[in-house]
């Protein structure tokens, strides 16, 4: 349902429905923080006068979470909204290209691994490389010349992601006692998120964010086609080779630090299409902002639904997202 809000309207209330999330997801936990003892842990957080039980867990344990599923949600959901204006398909999601699969492999392989080999980078520095280089890898593959075959790029990343995959369950099965550490990773969790992973998170995810805006024409004119688009000036393979290298670190950058969590680059592009309109002028902040509000709700329902257990938060984007997902094959069939 299209709400009709004037640009400026609709991220205003997005931008305070994201205010709010995040003040529920600080207050709520196994201890609950009143909003004012909320306010003044940050101040005290800020200010280096940090002191107490009550601002150790707001500063020191909510924040660090919450700000880094704020970030994440925001690249996922920014690399989604590239991939699915690129590809002109809005069942496209950041993973498309691999990157999920590899960062997977290359976590799996530092976990059960990393004491044996001479592996300096640890489980985050494997996970963003092997990342990297799967998508370029499928960039090779799909090329021919100087283009990027939109359909060549998809079944390629499609086939590697595939089998990289079925390495990581190889190596699940032999690493006996370490499965446990790999699952875990791969289902997603923002508990070790720690101030270099933000400083990371916030650089990228806000270059990403400069980048979808500056391109926001470039993704309106290919929903006409690339022959169109080429037509009245855009510089398509080009605008295609910045805008896949753009989305492609993001996720990399956000998988490395948090694992992979599914489903909001898929479900917060559509969504955010469906309630505010298809131009990316809008499309671009309001994705970022409502991929962010939805995974700090996602977190804060990871951890307290089992409470004092932690379901993986990727568990709980898979059960939004699921749903989701098929309701957009059934409105597409229907259309």
């Amino acid at each position: 349902m299209r709400l009709g809000l004037p640009a400026s309207a609709a991220l205003a209330a997005s931008l305070l429905a994201l205010a709010g999330a995040v003040a529920v997801a600080l207050a709520i936990g196994s201890v609950a923080v009143a909003p004012a003892e909320v306010v003044g842990a940050l101040v005290r957080g800020a200010t280096g006068r940090a002191e107490g039980a009550l601002d150790a867990i707001v500063w020191q344990v909510r924040a660090p979470r919450v700000l880094g599923a704020a970030l994440v949600g925001a690249g996922l959901a920014l690399a989604g909204t590239a991939f699915q204006a690129v590809f002109r398909n809005p069942l496209a999601d950041p993973y498309l290209l691999g990157a999920a699969s590899g960062a997977g492999f290359g976590a799996a392989v530092a976990i059960v691994y990393g004491a044996a080999l001479p592996v300096a980078f640890g489980v985050t520095g494997t996970a963003f490389v092997c990342a990297l280089a799967t998508v370029a890898l499928v960039v090779a593959l799909a090329r021919r010349g100087g283009h990027l075959p939109v359909v060549s790029l998809i079944l390629a990343g499609v086939v590697l992601g595939s089998s990289l995959s079925a390495a990581t369950s190889f190596v699940m099965l032999a690493a006996h006692e370490r499965t446990a550490g790999v699952l875990s990773w791969l289902l997603g969790s923002f508990a070790f998120v720690g101030p270099d992973d933000l400083v990371r998170l916030a650089l990228v995810v806000g270059a990403a964010l400069v980048v979808g805006v500056a391109a926001r024409r470039g993704f309106d004119l290919l929903q006409a086609g690339e022959t169109t688009a080429r037509s009245l000036g855009l510089p398509v393979e080009r605008f295609k080779w910045a805008v896949v290298g753009a989305a492609t670190a993001v996720t990399a950058t956000a998988v490395a630090a948090v694992g992979v969590i599914g489903f909001v680059g898929l479900i917060v592009p559509h969504a955010v299409r469906l309630a505010f309109g298809p131009e990316h002028a809008r499309a671009v902040p309001l994705a970022a902002v409502w991929g962010a509000a939805f995974l700090v709700l996602a977190d804060l329902t990871a951890r307290t639904v089992l409470a004092p257990a932690e379901i993986p938060v990727g568990v709980v984007t898979a059960l939004v997202g699921g749903p989701f997902f098929l309701l957009l094959l059934r409105r597409g069939a229907r259309s």
